[in-house]
């Protein structure tokens, strides 16, 4: 058949399936189920709520911290202290991690901040250059392993001093739930550039310089040489921090889709006027999904993890989306008795592993070119953060 032109037109391909079909079903069933709990009205009211308040509560202080670690990563980088750390620490982190000692730097900056600032690190020529390329994507891994780990850990013993060995545990499981988690993470790297057929490209190391000219290139760096010690200082917070907001920047979708569908799943209903729980609308309201499975799975979370009481599973789960969110029920959880040490190491554990990996890893995978690895960074770090959770556990038997 022919169009007013004369010309045949081109066949198109289908563009749905029964995977739109699927698809359809999934999202109307989700959301009669969500709106008949919650009610329509309330129900989106909370989900636009719920996506603002993750955006400024959460999404800006991210890039706070980007821009600071940005900074901080290239006054580190500007005065050798990732050659330093690559030459002092290189013989511990190649057998426990099989990476780089400038690896070291994103241990302490996100333990110092939150999972994003191993990106500013990754980004920056100078550091990755000592990374061969299949090491990149576990950067991701490593980093989350220890994010927000200060805040966890001072949270903790804000708890009281009785709870300092369970808080030491608790690191002790997160440093074995790390080396799981990046070994994991570089094992399924391996498979997928093998089954694609660039191992052997992914062995090189990386090469992450600028495409400048040559002469352009040495003219910079006289440049470089000539500027004193202040120049040098502020182009590094700028540039660096610039690099720290472009890195946020590419984060941002994924902390605010992510995060938003793990608390609706996590919270249950808000306070109403007369003080009966009921659905307001009000940011971080849900349907309590995910506390509902940990009663369910209490016996399983009993031998694991030792926890006293099935409730004690929201915690972890929490922190899946937002560590911060995570720790704050826990004051309550101790005055109500559901929470001793124990209960403390395994949250300090899995809060500092997974600290809202759900929130954050896709992103950041997204923005170190990974996306296809996505799936295997997931899977490492699930499977990571359920073993410093027991390491914790058993730790704290053998040291509380």
């Amino acid at each position: 058949m022919e169009n007013n032109t004369g010309r045949i037109p081109e066949k198109r391909e289908k563009e749905f399936g029964i995977g739109t079909f699927i698809f359809l079903i999934i999202l109307i069933g989700a959301i009669a189920y969500m709106a008949s709990v919650m009610g329509i009205g309330p129900m989106f009211k909370t989900l636009l709520n719920t996506a603002y308040s993750v955006l400024i509560e959460t999404v800006l202080y991210i890039c706070a911290i980007c821009v600071i670690m940005g900074a901080v990563s290239a006054l580190l980088t500007e005065f050798g202290v990732v050659g330093l750390a690559q030459w002092l620490i290189n013989p511990i982190m190649k057998p426990l991690y099989n990476m780089p000692g400038a690896a070291s730097l994103g241990i302490v900056t996100t333990f110092l901040s939150d999972n994003p600032a191993i990106l500013a690190l990754s980004q920056d020529a100078k550091t990755r250059k000592y990374f061969k390329k299949y090491q990149t994507p576990a950067l991701c891994n490593l980093g989350t392993a220890f994010g927000m780990g200060m805040i966890v850990c001072t949270f903790m013993l804000g708890l009281g001093t009785e709870f300092l060995p369970a808080v030491a545990a608790g690191l002790g499981g997160c440093v074995i739930g790390s080396i799981i988690s990046t070994r994991l993470m570089q094992f399924f790297t391996k498979r997928h550039y093998v089954k694609e057929g660039v191992w052997e490209e992914m062995l090189e190391m990386e090469e992450f310089d600028s495409p400048a000219e040559p002469t352009e290139n040495t003219s910079k760096s006289e440049e470089v040489k000539k500027k004193g010690l202040f120049s040098r200082v502020m182009d590094c917070l700028l540039e660096g921090g610039k690099l720290g907001w472009q890195i946020c920047f590419a984060t941002t979708p994924g902390v605010i889709c992510i995060c938003t569908l793990v608390m609706i799943l996590t919270f249950g209903p808000g306070t109403g006027e007369d003080g009966v729980a009921a659905y307001t609308g009000a940011a971080y309201e849900g349907i309590e999904v995910l506390p509902k499975l940990g009663d369910l799975i209490s016996p399983v979370t009993k031998v694991l993890f030792g926890f006293q009481d099935g409730s004690n599973i929201v915690v972890p789960i929490t922190s899946l989306g937002a560590v911060g969110a995570a720790i704050g029920m826990i004051p309550q959880m101790i005055t109500n008795g559901l929470v001793g040490a124990n209960e403390i190491a395994v949250f300090t554990a899995m809060g500092m592993c997974w600290s809202g990996y759900l929130s954050t890893h896709v992103s950041m995978m997204d923005a170190l070119g990974r996306r296809e690895l996505i799936p295997s960074a997931l899977i490492s770090h699930t499977i990571a953060g359920l073993c410093a959770g027991v390491s914790a556990h058993y730790i704290f038997l053998l040291v509380g």
